[in-house]
């Protein structure tokens, strides 16, 4: 599963995010489930800021000149 996490999109780790939160809003949710579910959120979120990072590492501006610059 963890391989399968990182392959998808930014926008599946978000919407997988929203259904976790979902669980844990969720009043009769075991104490056991939504400590799982907990984690599996963590993890996506630190996923989501690394794939974040990456890409913003790659932004690039066009400078005053016409060239690219990194941002």
């Amino acid at each position: 599963m963890a391989e399968e996490e990182s392959r998808q999109s930014l926008e599946e780790k978000f919407a997988a995010l929203e259904e976790i939160i979902g669980k844990l809003e969720s009043e009769d949710i075991p104490l056991e489930e939504a400590f799982h579910a907990y984690n599996q959120g963590m993890k996506l979120v630190a996923q989501c800021n690394d794939q974040i990072d990456r890409v913003e590492k790659q932004v690039l501006k066009l400078g005053e000149d016409g060239r690219l610059e990194e941002l």
